[in-house]
């Protein structure tokens, strides 16, 4: 009897690789999707390992999510293991992560370098790569057909040829139409969206990647006073309060003729029960003007293991079973979450199912990064001084000359704290 549990108990172990089963709890986003398919990928590897997994929904936005996690994990707290990062956190957060590096086996190898060098703090792999993002434009297919137009390539061109489908749908009768919505509140969401409109004008990063300061210049100022000229004209003046959910609720109602937001809303706006389903189109980015470029910010999420976990092996399992190729081409095709694994760009289902990873693949390779890494612990402090700077002029509260020269004034007072 007892020869018998025994070779039951090594065999379970050999099942699982683990001596002994635990519980997992993981930080899971909940826009759109997310939460939903962290659920299940979650629920299929404890099926497979025999553990039990408890999901965490965590807030929407990300500083205040990196407020939370800042305060759990200062405090060494165990109470979330696997924890859902952005990819501007692993310089401010790292030091309280593993390296996963003992636990990937090389499969770090398989996603797009770029990010792993960005998870990669003082040598150690703090988080591996989930999925990754960059800002691009929605349109309705229909509409622009109907008006005569083309998808925009400059940011003037979005505005003539909003503000013409804007006219022309509340003469037909909806009066709560608009021309273009985005992420215009005072969060991480502004400043992706305010430095794709200023990078796209030449206008500079913020800070470049030696750490000079290069905000305020004539050409970051002109992109924002155009996006100003936007509100309550082809943008509501809500947009000020907009995160991704709010734009996307606009647009997918059937109530905007642009979006700017991020590929989760492709999924969900081609949804059954979505009013635009099959009405969507996809391009990059405007340019800031002929002989501007094209930019997305880049955004994206890891995974990473807290050095406070009771069960860092086991969590780390985790990480790598729900970062693994399969479970990325899943999440591709069931919710629009652009992989981080080079081979999915070439892989037939994803591409029927969400062509424009092919079409903008380029978009998506060369993403304007924010400046986290030369910034590290003082990113929060960059970010938010930049977020409400530009919300001062989009509100109309300042000039984009005077609120550059002024964000230029604070920026330098931060930096004296070595980034």
């Amino acid at each position: 009897m007892f020869r018998r549990l025994l070779l039951a108990a090594v065999a379970s172990i050999a099942a699982t690789g683990f001596a002994h089963a635990a519980e997992i709890a993981i930080s899971c986003g909940a826009v759109g999707t997310e939460l939903e398919l962290c659920k299940s990928g979650a629920e299929a590897w404890a099926k497979k390992t025999g553990n039990t997994v408890k999901v965490v929904s965590t807030p929407n936005e990300t500083n205040e999510r990196l407020a939370l996690y800042q305060q759990l994990l200062s405090a060494g707290a165990s109470d979330i293991d696997v924890f859902q990062i952005d990819v501007i956190w692993p310089g401010i957060l790292g030091s309280h992560f593993i390296d996963l590096a003992p636990y990937s086996k090389g499969a770090e190898k398989d996603h797009f370098p770029a990010i792993v060098a960005n998870n990669t703090v003082d040598g150690k792999l703090v988080a591996m790569p989930w999925f990754t993002d960059a800002g691009v434009l929605y349109y309705r297919k229909d509409l622009l057909e109907k008006y005569g137009a083309q998808p925009p390539t400059t940011w003037q061109e979005l505005t003539d040829t909003a503000a013409k489908i804007q006219e022309g749908e509340r003469k037909a009768g909806n009066d709560k139409f608009w021309g273009f919505v985005f992420q215009g509140k005072a969060y991480e969401g502004l400043t992706c969206d305010a430095l794709e409109w200023i990078d796209s004008f030449g206008g500079g990063t913020i800070i470049d990647e030696k750490g000079a300061i290069t905000v305020n210049n004539p050409k970051a100022a002109a992109a924002l006073t155009l996006a100003a000229s936007w509100i309550g004209k082809i943008v509501p003046d809500g947009v000020l309060n907009y995160g991704e959910e709010e734009a996307r609720g606009v647009f997918q109602s059937g109530n905007a003729a642009f979006m700017r937001n991020w590929p989760y809303a492709w999924a969900l706006g081609n949804g059954a029960d979505s009013p635009i389903k099959g009405k969507i189109g996809v391009a990059a980015l405007p340019k800031g003007a002929t002989d501007g470029k094209n930019t997305g910010t880049l955004g994206g999420w890891q995974l990473a293991v807290s050095k406070y976990s009771k069960s860092p092996e086991i969590a780390a399992d985790l990480v790598m079973y729900l970062a693994s190729l399969d479970v990325q081409k899943s999440r591709a095709i069931k919710g629009s979450f652009e992989p981080t694994i080079v081979a999915l760009y070439q892989d037939k289902e994803v591409l029927t199912d969400v062509p424009f990873f092919g079409s903008l693949q380029s978009t998506f390779l060369n993403a304007v990064a924010r400046p986290s890494k030369i910034t590290g612990a003082n990113y929060n402090k960059v970010s938010n001084a930049f977020w409400n700077a530009v919300h001062n002029v989009l509100s109309g509260k300042a000039k984009a000359e005077d609120s550059l020269a002024q964000l230029e004034s604070e920026l330098k007072r931060i930096k004296r704290s070595h980034w």
